[in-house]
This record gives C-alpha cells, sequence and structure tokens, in this order.
C-alpha cells in the first residue's frame, strides 16, 4: 500500500475513527485503525460494540491494508508539518509514514484478524437532515441512565411511525423527549441505541442540511453520513412506556422566561451543591416564584415573575436536573405543568408538542 494524502484530512479521519477504538483491549488489533486503500482511501475503528469507517480523500499510489496502533498513529500524524503525508507499507508490516523532513517507521499489524464493519440490508431506513437528528440528540442524550442493571435506560430511544420520529432518555428521575413530525414518511424503527453510541455520532454530525441515512436491523443501527458511517450494536430489551408517564393531570401550570428561570437555578445550585439531601424550593403563588435553598454553606433566594394557573404551590427539585433541560431548550418561553407537591412536573413549549421533559420532584424539609 502507498497513499499519499493532506495531513488536515489525514488527521480528521483519524479523529472521527478513533471514537470506536478501544483504548485498551486483550485483543490488540483492536487498539487499531485499519488502513484500507482499494478503489478509494477508508480508515476504521472497531471495538465490536461501535464501528466506524471514514473515507478520506487521498491519491492512492498502490492498492493494499494495514492496522496501526491508533494511539501511536494520531500523535505523530497531530505533530507533523502541515503538509502532504506519504504512508508507506514495506515488507514485513513495517509502515514509513513520511511529511516534509521528517520520516517515522512503524511496525504495523496485518488486517486478517480486523473485524469488518456490520453490513445492514438498507430496506429499513429513512434519511433526516443532520442538524434535526444532531439536535434531537443533544437535546434528549443528558437524560440517558447509567445503571447497568437497567440496561434498556442506557441508551436513546429511536421511535418512528410514518411521520413522526421520536427521540427519549429516561434515567429513573427524569424523562427527555425530542418529537420530529415530518411531511415525508418514516419507515417504522423502534431501536434502543447505547448511550455510547449516541455521544459519538453527535459530535460527528454537521450543523447543516445535509441528509443522514438510518438503518437498522435486529441487533445493529447504520447511521450513514455519505463519507462516514457508524454501526452500533443496539441494547436487547423492551423500553419504557415513555407517552403512560407523562402526567396528564394538571394541579398548576405556569409560563415563565427560559432564560430568567435557568439563570435563577444556576445561582440556587451553588448554595445547593446539587446534593440530594438539599434541593431547590419552587414555592409557586400568583404572578410569582420563589426559588430558595438553605444548607450549611448558606441560603439563597429568587424571585421571577410568572404568568400562573392553577393551585399555589411548595415543591422541591435537584436544580441540576432542571438546568440541564433548560440548557438544550431554545425557546424563549416555557410551560411547566406541575401535577401535586409529591408528583412529577413536565416542561413543554408554550404551544406544539416538539418536546417534553419530565422531573421527579424531591421531598423538601419545613425549613428549607
Amino acid at each position: 500500500m502507498k497513499v499519499v494524502c493532506s495531513k488536515e484530512k489525514l488527521l480528521e479521519g483519524i479523529n472521527i475513527v478513533q471514537k470506536a477504538v478501544s483504548a485498551k483491549s486483550t485483543l490488540q488489533i483492536l487498539e487499531g485503525i485499519l488502513l484500507k486503500a482499494e478503489g478509494n482511501f477508508k480508515m476504521t475503528g472497531n471495538d465490536l460494540e461501535i464501528g466506524i469507517e471514514c473515507c478520506v480523500e487521498a491519491d492512492i499510489r498502490s492498492e493494499g491494508t494495514i492496522v496501526l496502533n491508533s494511539k501511536i498513529f494520531g500523535d505523530i500524524v497531530r505533530r507533523l508539518p502541515d503538509s502532504e503525508v506519504l504512508l508507506e507499507v514495506k515488507e514485513n508490516d513495517k509502515v514509513i509514514i513520511e511529511c516534509e523532513n521528517s520520516h517515522f517507521e512503524i511496525k504495523g499489524i496485518p488486517s486478517a484478524g480486523f473485524p469488518e464493519i456490520q453490513t445492514i440490508d438498507t430496506e429499513n431506513s429513512f434519511k433526516i437532515k443532520q442538524n434535526v437528528i444532531r439536535d434531537m440528540i443533544r437535546q434528549t442524550i443528558f437524560a440517558v441512565g447509567i445503571d447497568e442493571n437497567r440496561p434498556t435506560l442506557t441508551g436513546i430511544y429511536i421511535e418512528s411511525n410514518g411521520s413522526e420520529l421520536n427521540m427519549v432518555g429516561i434515567d429513573g428521575f427524569r424523562m427527555a423527549l425530542r418529537r420530529k413530525v415530518s411531511l415525508e414518511e418514516f419507515n417504522i424503527i423502534k431501536v434502543i441505541v447505547p448511550g455510547k453510541t449516541m455521544n459519538e455520532i453527535v459530535k460527528i454530525l454537521q450543523p447543516t442540511d445535509d441528509e443522514i441515512k438510518i438503518i437498522s436491523s435486529k441487533n445493529h443501527v447504520l447511521f450513514d453520513l455519505g463519507n462516514v458511517k457508524v454501526v452500533s450494536r443496539l441494547i436487547d430489551g423492551e423500553y419504557l412506556n415513555y407517552k403512560s408517564i407523562i402526567p396528564e393531570d394538571i394541579e398548576t401550570k405556569i409560563i415563565t422566561n427560559k432564560k430568567d428561570i435557568l439563570g435563577s437555578l444556576e445561582r440556587a445550585s451553588l448554595i445547593s451543591n446539587e446534593d440530594k439531601k438539599y434541593p431547590v424550593k419552587f414555592s409557586i403563588e400568583e404572578e410569582k416564584i420563589v426559588l430558595s435553598s438553605s444548607t450549611e454553606i448558606g441560603a439563597v433566594r429568587e424571585e421571577l415573575r410568572i404568568e400562573m394557573d392553577g393551585s399555589k404551590m411548595e415543591i422541591g427539585f435537584n436544580p441540576r436536573y432542571f438546568i440541564e433541560a433548560l440548557k438544550v431548550i431554545d425557546d424563549e418561553k416555557i410551560k411547566i405543568v406541575f401535577t401535586s407537591e409529591i408528583g412529577p412536573c413536565t416542561i413543554f413549549p408554550i404551544s406544539g408538542d416538539d418536546y417534553a421533559y419530565m422531573i421527579l420532584p424531591v421531598r423538601i424539609k419545613n425549613d428549607v
């Protein structure tokens, strides 16, 4: 194999596929990046849970394959001059890396044992704009669970029913739901994609109108961006019936400025220190809400003007759950619906149903 490529393009590909490389594996080959020059130049990382393949623009002088240790290869390329890079495989899997006056010789690994990216039948697929799916992941990933004893909650649930695409994250204390309605029909898909995969995909997606194709099978899902393909194992199991846990009963409803309540909660959390023992208390009255917290550190009180409909109420929440939800909402004003002083609250848009963020309350002491 002999390939010439710009450092910029080469490094861009390395940075993408490294997201799927095992940092430490019992199989040495999984700590490497597969370089394959056959018709085009592709780099692949695969840790058996997630695989990423990236096509890189290059001049292929001769075809071939080799696996290079990801860390060593990446570190070398990052420090090369900003110029053309020559990659050449010699006898005994020795790889030459040259750029201007820099010359490296490193030991490669034969590619025979490297796991290929899983191929998936394209029948069960749909297309969507990258900026749309990027925002949907960003607005739900923070609520994905980390408890391995509840594996289905460690992923984002992707559900499409024809005209509607939903993404859901639930960790047992809160739920994040994003909905996209489209005139173009979606194929029926119901899959749970690991949170790790979605965290890596959101870093690769661009805020553009370019399309991404999502293809699912029984055990895998493929995100096809054209020059980049990401394949991931799916989480097996039945996801929670998220639609049934969104409360329908309403005791109190408020409308407030998102930026104002976010700022107040961020300041209040400085005192509560995100400790479950010290929630932020919401005291809801006519035309105002008082946010307060009292801990061993000190006390804080914030007052905001609101539109209120329903009963007065006092209820406590972990401020972090509110803050993380509010940070991903782009609307200027939001609607918050409370069911009772011991029941969950849900954040909705003023109109429509593009999102819903449900948060469970925390018991408050009378002296908070």
